[in-house]
């Protein structure tokens, strides 16, 4: 998903699904696909509460009947973003990455190359788990769940790699992985919020550039 360019060379939106390359060849699955991406696309300009539906039929092209056949309600189709889109974004980007080598050269080039490719529409957008967790967390249970457990895996994928690069020597051993994920974790959603409010690519990258001189100093000194 990072980096792809589209047709005329230029870049496409750091958070875009709508190119479908993750539908499978079935037919049925495909447009359950189709649905699950114009969805996402607009919870996250518009936030869950006024997302229309009839925009995304006119986007996919589908009809409503079909839609409902693949989600009973609009809050379930909510969940399934969550579910089947933002969670594997999550994974795909800040989880799988880290199952190997050194978790602090993984975290530094992950967090350099996403800031290099963010661009302002994405910035204006802001994350859309964060959207969400601000949006809804305080009036429907089911999407805080969610949120939550997304939130959770995120950090512990992040604690497991420190702690397996205390093993290897890479990472100090006096850090407490779980809160250094926590903290780690937390200041990535405030650096895009940040962002967000200023509209300001400048304000991402010093921000980030911060948590990366932070990172720097948690690598294990060569007499540890």
């Amino acid at each position: 998903m990072i980096g792809k360019r589209d047709s005329n060379g230029g870049k496409k939106a750091f958070w875009h699904f709508w190119d479908c390359g993750r539908c499978c060849a079935a037919p049925s699955e495909e447009t359950r696909q189709q649905l699950l991406a114009a969805a996402f696309e607009e919870i996250h300009r518009f936030g869950f509460q006024s997302a229309s539906i009839s925009r995304i039929l006119k986007h996919t092209g589908v009809t409503k009947g079909a839609l409902y056949h693949y989600f009973p309600s609009k809050k379930a189709l909510g969940y399934a973003v969550l579910d089947e889109m933002i969670r594997d974004r999550m994974r795909e980007l800040w989880i799988e990455p880290l199952q190997q080598g050194n978790p602090l050269d993984v975290l530094v080039d992950t967090i350099t190359t996403a800031g290099r490719q963010m661009t302002l529409e994405d910035i204006q957008l802001g994350c859309p788990l964060a959207n969400l967790s601000q949006e809804m967390s305080a009036v429907d249970e089911g999407f805080r769940e969610r949120l939550d457990a997304i939130y959770a895996e995120w950090r512990a994928g992040l604690a497991a790699a420190l702690r397996r690069g205390q093993q290897a020597g890479q990472v100090r051993g006096d850090i407490d992985v779980e809160a250094t994920a926590v903290m780690v974790v937390a200041t990535l959603e405030g650096c895009l919020a940040a962002a967000k409010n200023a509209q300001s690519h400048k304000v991402l990258m010093q921000c980030g550039q911060a948590l990366i001189h932070y990172l720097e100093n948690l690598r294990a000194r060569k007499e540890e």
